[in-house]
């Protein structure tokens, strides 16, 4: 009988729960105040973990909030190492989660498009 969740997507949860706490309490950054974790992908032989993540404000320029995480990977990833137990500690990747932004183009659209078809029916 398969497992529900493989060890990966286990292991990523546990990664993405520990990061997103180390960054809201113990980082200082102020790059990094307004930014959430939003996923965790870790390579097969969990060498690497690709780490997304999110502003509040969806349209704000994610270039300094990169370089604040990049900045203040290796303390993450060193304690990281001390929360969870791994016999090796992924390297830290992060990416732009732009899907928050992409949500938000997507309704615009949508009510530009049903705003003529509103209009009509209301008269």
């Amino acid at each position: 009988m398969p497992r529900e969740f493989s060890r990966n997507q286990r292991l990523g949860n546990q990664v993405l729960r520990t990061l997103n706490e180390l960054l809201q309490m113990e980082t200082k950054d102020p790059r990094l105040q307004m930014v959430s974790l939003t996923a965790v992908e870790l390579s097969r032989d969990l060498s690497v973990a690709r780490v997304y993540f999110s502003m509040l404000d969806p349209n704000g320029d994610p270039e300094p909030v990169l370089e604040g995480l990049k900045r203040a990977g290796g303390f993450l990833r060193s304690r990281l190492g001390r929360e969870v137990k791994m016999r090796h500690v992924p390297e830290l990747r992060f990416a732009h989660d732009d899907s928050a932004a992409e949500a938000q183009r997507i309704s615009s659209l949508i009510d530009a498009a049903l705003g003529p078809d509103q209009s009509d029916e209301q008269r």
